[in-house]
């Protein structure tokens, strides 16, 4: 994508925003995996895509489980506290009727891709595919409760927010006993993903979405579970570059369907830059480590923090909480900064909560 491309995209995404941004009754969706996840896996019975277990939440508000893959917030959490708006709960805790849908609806899963194979081992996900299927429900039953009219206005004027593709690559083409990375280069991988990416938000649009964020990816090279790959436990060049490539050709897909679907505001939030800043910069955010995770869970299998594993002693010095997802402290410095460049004109962002006290070991 050439400048101009890039410059219209992050327009749109601040005009995008600064619309919602006025907008006392602002109604958001959210698409996703473990990143943005508030517990849709916890009601699926043989998933293994689960965080239901002690030391997760252990620094949100309660001190328990949520179904966050984090020790606190989501990224999605915090930029919600921002707006004044409740955290949308998740898809499969809500009645059908449920009068909780016309503030918005949470569908993302632990384990979910772009792809319906991807996160197979998991047993039980919500691919991207079903995640769609639920928000159709939730736009029909929306239309029952309040009218066709007023529903379609609710459901074009709601932010869509979307984050997939992690586990395209971390439980799919990077596996080595999994078909995708076998039987595809990763040009025909890509082409793949933006082949079935263009139907899944196609389909939003025709369910009513017309405000759409996707996240792009951030680099998936520098993650605990890529880096112990490494001899010497550095960055992956090779799937950081796939990463770049990925987030290239999305912005590529926005461009084109905004001009193919009417009055389509689709946006690209490229996170790239401020996540690997972060990672190759901690100090200067107030960390001091990003190469390990604060749960001591780096291994090639596995890397979730399991209740006899041993936590660092201050969460807060740690980027990452286990061998994929950011810390609480992490997820704040990203939410602020994705907050700021999407409401340039906003108030000061709101305080992590204090984290309590590791259990000694």
């Amino acid at each position: 994508m050439g400048l101009l491309g890039v410059a219209f995209t992050v327009l749109l995404v601040v005009a995008t925003m600064a619309s919602v941004a006025s907008s006392a009754s602002l109604v958001t969706f959210i698409f996703g995996d473990s990143l943005t996840e508030v517990g849709n896996n916890n009601f699926m019975q043989y998933s293994l895509a689960k965080s239901n277990y002690p030391f997760y939440g252990i620094d949100y508000p309660g001190g328990q489980p949520t179904g966050r893959f984090t020790n606190g917030r989501t990224i999605g959490d915090i930029i919600s506290e921002k707006l004044g708006i409740p955290s949308p709960p998740p898809y499969l805790s809500l009645a059908p009727n449920d009068n909780a849908i016309l503030k918005g609806v949470n569908y993302a899963s632990g384990g979910a891709g772009i792809l319906n194979e991807t996160g197979l081992y998991f047993v039980q996900r919500l691919s991207f595919d079903d995640q769609i299927n639920y928000f159709e429900n939730t736009t029909k039953a929306i239309k029952a409760k309040i009218g066709e009219q007023a529903a379609s206005k609710l459901i074009n004027e709601a932010v869509c927010f979307i984050g997939l593709g992690s586990n395209d690559y971390v439980n799919n083409f990077l596996q080595p006993f999994l078909p995708d990375g076998q039987q595809y280069t990763h040009d025909e991988f890509i082409e793949l993903l933006m082949s079935t990416l263009n139907k899944q938000l196609t389909r939003l649009h025709q369910l009513g979405a017309r405000k759409m964020v996707f996240h792009g990816l951030s680099p998936l090279g520098c993650i605990p579970s890529q880096r112990v790959k490494s001899r010497h436990g550095r960055c992956l060049t090779k799937v950081n570059q796939w990463v770049l490539q990925f987030n290239s050709a999305v912005q590529n897909l926005i461009v084109s369907l905004n001009k193919r679907l009417p009055a389509s505001q689709l946006a690209f939030a490229d996170t790239y830059q401020a996540v690997q800043d972060l990672i190759i910069n901690p100090h200067a955010y107030g960390f001091k480590v990003s190469n390990t995770s604060c749960c001591n869970v780096d291994t090639s299998l596995g890397g979730l923090c399991l209740p006899n594993s041993k936590l660092c002693r201050n969460r807060k010095d740690y980027v990452f909480w286990d061998a994929f997802h950011p810390s609480d402290a992490a997820n704040q410095v990203l939410a602020d900064r994705l907050f700021s460049s999407l409401f340039p004109a906003s108030p000061s962002p709101a305080p992590a909560p204090a984290p309590a006290p590791a259990p000694s070991h």
